[in-house]
C-alpha cells in the first residue's frame, strides 16, 4: 500500500483528512446489477475482436483482394499494415475519448465507441477491390481501419475501467476477467465465421470464391451483431464508483491534487511510474496475445504451409478453452494477488514460447494443437488479471484517461504491430523463430516491471470507497476497518462530518 499512502499525502486538502468509514459510505453492488453491467460491456470487446478475427484469418485472402498486382510478400506486408494502422491511431482515440469519459461518464463514451466500431466493420464488407479500382482500394480500407482504431482507443480502456469500478473489491479479478473472455470468444467467432464462409462459398462457387466475393460476408455479418451490441450497450448504467466520486467533487480538475481529474499532462505528471508499469504489462500481454490470434493464421499458411481453412480453424478450440479459463485465472489473482500471477506469466513466456514455435515447424496437426496450447498458457496468465489490475493503478477521477493513454500507447507500439513486425523480421532474417524471440523479450521486460508494482487485489480502487456485494459485508468491513491493512480512507472520497453525532454529509446509497 506504499503507493496509496504516498499519493494520499501529496497536496492534501481539508476534505482529504482521514475519518472512519461508516456503513453508508460503502458501496453495495448487487450481483444481478454486476451481471447486467458486465454483459453490456462484454459485447463491445466481443465485436472488437470479432473484427480482428475476421481480418487476421482473411489476411492472405485480403492480400489478393486489395493488393492485386504487387509481389506476394509486399502485398502481405501492405495488408498487415492495415492491421497495424488501426493501432497507430489508437493513442489519438484514447487521448480524446479517455478524458471525455472522466468528464461526462463511462457509459456515454462506451456507447459511442460501440457505434463507431460496428459501423466501420460493416462498411469494410462494401469496399471496392483492387480489381475494380486498382491499388487505390487499399486507401478506404486503411481509413476504415483507422476509424476502428480510434474507437477502440476508448473501448478497451473504458470497458476495463467500467468493469473494475462495477466489481466488488474481493472478486474484482473474477468479474473483470469476463471482459477478456468475451474478447477471445469474439475472435473465435470471427475465425469460425471465416471458416464456415469459406466452406460454403467454395462448395458453391469453386476455389476462387473467397477472393471473388466470399471475403465480404464475414464483415457484413457485423451488421446484425452490431445492432444487438449497440442496444445492449445503451442499457448499461453509469458505474457507482464514478457517481460517488463525481458527487464528492473528485471529478473537478485540480492540478495540485493527484486524486482529482486531470488532463493528459496532469496524468503524466502524477502517474508516469504507473503508466510505464502498465505499458510493460500491456506490451507482454499483447505481443503474446496477437501472435496467438491475429498473426497465427498468416504464420501457419506462409511459414508452416497449412491450408487457409486449417489455419482458420486450428486456433478456435484453443481460444474457446482460453476464454473459459480466464475467469478462473482472475479468481486466482483475487486469492493470491495480481503480482504472483503476472510473475507466473513472465516465467511461462520465457519457458514455453520457443518450444511452441519449434513444434509448429513440424507442420503435423497434433504438433500444431500442442504448440497453440503452449502459447495459450502465458496468454491466459497475462490476460486473466489485467482488466482488474491495470485500472487499479490509477485514481477514479482520472482512471479512464490514464488507462487510455497507457494501454493505447503500448498496444499501438508493441501489440498491434506484432503481426507486421513478426512477418518483417522473418523476411529480414530468414529465421522463422523471430516471433518467439520478440514475444520473450517483452515477457522479460514486463516481469521486471511487475516487481515494482503495488499489489491491488482485494483492495478498494484508488480514489474510491470500498465495494461489496451485501449490506452484511459492508457492516463487517466497517467493524473491522482499524485492523484491516487494505483500507486507507485518505484515498477515498469521504466528506467530513460536522461532529461526532452527525451523520455523513454524503450518503451514497447501495446500488
Amino acid at each position: 500500500m506504499a503507493n496509496r499512502v504516498e499519493v494520499s499525502q501529496t497536496a492534501r486538502k481539508p476534505r482529504r483528512q482521514s475519518r472512519r468509514l461508516r456503513v453508508d459510505d460503502v458501496l453495495v453492488v448487487k450481483r444481478s446489477r454486476i451481471r447486467t453491467a458486465i454483459s453490456g460491456t462484454v459485447v463491445g470487446n466481443f465485436m472488437e475482436w470479432f473484427d480482428f478475427g475476421i481480418y487476421g484469418y482473411l489476411a492472405v485472402t485480403m492480400t489478393a483482394v486489395f493488393t492485386e498486382g504487387l509481389p506476394r510478400e509486399a502485398g502481405l506486408l501492405v495488408t498487415l499494415f492495415g492491421f497495424a494502422v488501426s493501432f497507430l491511431v489508437r493513442p489519438l482515440g484514447g487521448a480524446i475519448l479517455g478524458p471525455i469519459g472522466d468528464r461526462i461518464g463511462r457509459q456515454k463514451v462506451l456507447f459511442l465507441t460501440m457505434a463507431m466500431m460496428a459501423a466501420s466493420t460493416a462498411l469494410i464488407g462494401l469496399l471496392p477491390t483492387a480489381a475494380q479500382i486498382g491499388l487505390w482500394a487499399i486507401i478506404p480500407l486503411y481509413l476504415l481501419k483507422m476509424v476502428q482504431g480510434f474507437s477502440t482507443g476508448g473501448e478497451y480502456a473504458g470497458a476495463t475501467t467500467y468493469v473494475a469500478e462495477f466489481s466488488p473489491d474481493s472478486r474484482r479479478g473474477y468479474w473483470s476477467a469476463w471482459l477478456d473472455a468475451g474478447s477471445y470468444l469474439g475472435f473465435a467467432a470471427g475465425a469460425s465465421t471465416v471458416a464456415l464462409t469459406t466452406l460454403a462459398v467454395e462448395s458453391v462457387s469453386g476455389a476462387g470464391a473467397m477472393v471473388e466475393y466470399g471475403w465480404r460476408i464475414p464483415f457484413l455479418v457485423a451488421i446484425p451483431l452490431g445492432i444487438a451490441a449497440i442496444w445492449l450497450r445503451s442499457r448499461i448504467p453509469e458505474t457507482p464508483a464514478y457517481e460517488v466520486a463525481d458527487s464528492a467533487g473528485e471529478t473537478t480538475p485540480d492540478a495540485a491534487d493527484p486524486l482529482a481529474r486531470h488532463g493528459i499532462l496532469g496524468i503524466f505528471r502524477h502517474y508516469w511510474r504507473q503508466i510505464l508499469i502498465a505499458m510493460a504489462i500491456v506490451a507482454a500481454t499483447n505481443t503474446a496475445g496477437y501472435a496467438l490470434t491475429s498473426y497465427m493464421p498468416t504464420y501457419l499458411e506462409t511459414e508452416v504451409g497449412v491450408s487457409n481453412l486449417l489455419a482458420a480453424m486450428a486456433t478456435v478450440p484453443v481460444l474457446i478453452v482460453l476464454s473459459a479459463c480466464l475467469p478462473l485465472v482472475g479468481r486466482l489473482s483475487d486469492r493470491i494477488g495480481r503480482k504472483p500471477v503476472y510473475l507466473l506469466a513472465s516465467a511461462s513466456t520465457l519457458v514455453l514460447i520457443l518450444p511452441a514455435f519449434a513444434l509448429l515447424q513440424t507442420g503435423a496437426l497434433w504438433a500444431i494443437f500442442i504448440a497453440l496450447t503452449l502459447c495459450t498458457v502465458p496468454v491466459a496468465l497475462w490476460v486473466g488479471p489485467s482488466a482488474a489490475a491495470l485500472p487499479a493503478l490509477f485514481p477514479t477521477a482520472s482512471r479512464f484517461g490514464a488507462m487510455a493513454i497507457a494501454y493505447n500507447l503500448s498496444v499501438s507500439l508493441f501489440g498491434g504491430t506484432t503481426p507486421l513486425f513478426s512477418e518483417w523480421l522473418i523476411q529480414l532474417t530468414g529465421n522463422t523463430f523471430m516471433p518467439a524471440f520478440y514475444i520473450m523479450f517483452f515477457g522479460l521486460v514486463a516481469g521486471v516491471a511487475v516487481l515494482t508494482m503495488d499489489e491491488s487485489a482485494r483492495r478498494p480502487l484508488l480514489g474510491s470507497v470500498p465495494a461489496v456485494e451485501t449490506r452484511d459485508e459492508a457492516a463487517a468491513l466497517v467493524a473491522g476497518q482499524d485492523e484491516n491493512p487494505l483500507i486507507d480512507t485518505r484515498t477515498m472520497p469521504l466528506e467530513m462530518v460536522k461532529s461526532d453525532d452527525a451523520g455523513p454529509v454524503r450518503d451514497p446509497a447501495g446500488v
